[in-house]
């Protein structure tokens, strides 16, 4: 739901597309929440805030609750690891190749 009212917000602002929600942590009494995200561009948190009471009222429409989480934005820190696994087992793979594209002596395909 967030999703889709995050999709519609970014006709209107392009800061807003090219984020995608990842997971969303709620507190235990339902006041609070935070939306995990991936993005590409580095101006998404200032977006989101930007658009934040606008997606809690989306939100407010869609659940039958008290009181609306306030709803707080934070990148999702399992996508910036990946990212650091992406990275080492790159460079591993740059190491093991020898000038001409060929792999070390005694290294198969198969034990990549």
């Amino acid at each position: 739901m967030l999703a889709e009212e995050l999709e519609r917000l970014a006709d209107v602002e392009e800061r807003l597309e090219l984020i995608t929600i990842t997971g969303v942590e709620v507190d235990v009494d339902l006041r609070h929440a935070t939306v995990l995200f991936s993005s590409l561009p580095g101006e998404a948190v200032e977006a989101l805030e930007l658009a934040r009471v606008r997606l809690q009222a989306a939100l407010a429409r869609q659940i039958r609750l008290k009181r609306t989480p306030q709803l707080a934005f934070a990148a999702d820190p399992a996508v910036a690891a990946g990212g650091r696994v992406e990275d080492i087992l790159r460079g591993i793979s740059d190491s093991e190749q020898v000038p001409g594209g060929r792999r070390e002596a005694g290294r198969d395909e198969d034990d990549a």
